[in-house]
């Protein structure tokens, strides 16, 4: 019989010890064993380099040893804060970073979803390996076919807008400031919806066939069953994507607006991570580029602490 003990008005079974750390080691130590590798991996590519961050609080110089610079304290932040550029490429940072958040989000799901409703097993797997091979295309690549495809001279764009009647002479897509920001989040889209789409397939695949059965059963339509039964069931691997999402927000990097970009367009194109790279590397400014990763990443882990708060609240998933 299972111990039990007395509340008022009730009998509730006795709390069940937690094991502790030596236990749960000595019962999963092959787990362990396997994880270990990509531990050291983590620590030493990415932990072990934030003692780099010193190199912000002074006055860097290549050759001497990182404790005999000259220290300045915080001058290079605040020369960072008191920059006008620096506001401008985090306007950019943060436009793109929540236009891609919102649609790069939304449209992997909604296209999971409509792809598991696909009744034919070879049409589906073949959309499905169509829609991810475009992400094991290098950006280089895929700037050199978003601007032909956009260029006024014969491009696909183009030419498809002046047949449907829509325009009478072909737009420089390339050459406008306001329209760079949508060049870059469709781009991504049509990169990355495939391969983001994978782990919601997978999650979907996992819920119980019986709900669908009973749900039919009910007379349930495949709109209400979507809507009741697998978005619910797929909604913690959501909401864990939305958080570390969340947390790389302004972490976006520069592949996509460095290989888009061009002088035209600068003003719109240039985010945080070139910043540091144009304004920093490339002018030997080491200690000012070091002083721009480093808000980058703080503000990357506030973002991600605070997703995580408020996720942790609402839905009681987490990822800490």
């Amino acid at each position: 019989m299972k111990a039990v003990t007395k509340t008022e008005g009730s009998i509730q079974p006795a709390a069940k010890r937690k094991k502790g750390f030596w236990a749960t080691f000595k019962e999963q130590k092959v787990l362990y064993g396997m994880s270990l590798p990509f531990i050291v991996i983590v620590f030493i590519f990415s932990y072990m380099p934030v003692w780099g961050w010193l190199m912000a609080f002074q006055n860097y110089k290549p050759g001497r040893g990182i404790f005999d610079q000259k220290w300045v304290g915080l001058d290079h932040f605040i020369a960072l804060f008191s920059d006008d550029k620096f506001y401008l490429v985090l306007r950019n940072t943060l436009a793109m970073s929540f236009m891609g958040l919102i649609v790069g989000f939304t449209i992997p799901i909604l296209f999971a979803v409509l792809l598991n409703e696909l009744r034919g097993s070879v049409f589906k797997r073949t959309v499905q390996t169509i829609s991810y091979l475009p992400h094991f295309v290098s950006w280089v690549v895929v700037a050199g076919i978003v601007t032909k495809m956009l260029s006024t001279d014969g491009g696909a764009v183009n030419q498809l807008l002046m047949w449907l009647g829509f325009i009478d002479q072909p737009i420089q897509f390339m050459a406008q400031g306001n329209l760079f920001w949508y060049i870059v989040t469709g781009s991504d889209i049509w990169k990355e919806m495939g391969w983001s789409a994978i782990i919601y397939l997978a999650a979907i695949s996992g819920i119980d066939q019986e709900q669908f059965e009973a749900a039919k059963v009910d007379g349930a339509s495949r709109i209400r069953q979507i809507w009741h039964i697998t978005l619910p069931s797929i909604a913690p691997t959501i909401a864990i994507l939305m958080i570390m999402s969340i947390g790389h927000l302004i972490s976006i990097g520069f592949e996509k607006q460095f290989l888009l970009g061009n002088p035209l367009v600068v003003d719109y194109s240039e985010v945080l991570d070139l910043y540091a790279l144009n304004y920093g590397l490339g002018m030997g400014r080491f200690s000012f580029g070091t002083a721009i990763g480093m808000f980058n990443s703080i503000v990357s882990i506030i973002l991600l602490l605070l997703a995580n708060g408020v996720f942790k609240k609402f839905t009681k998933q987490s990822i800490m």
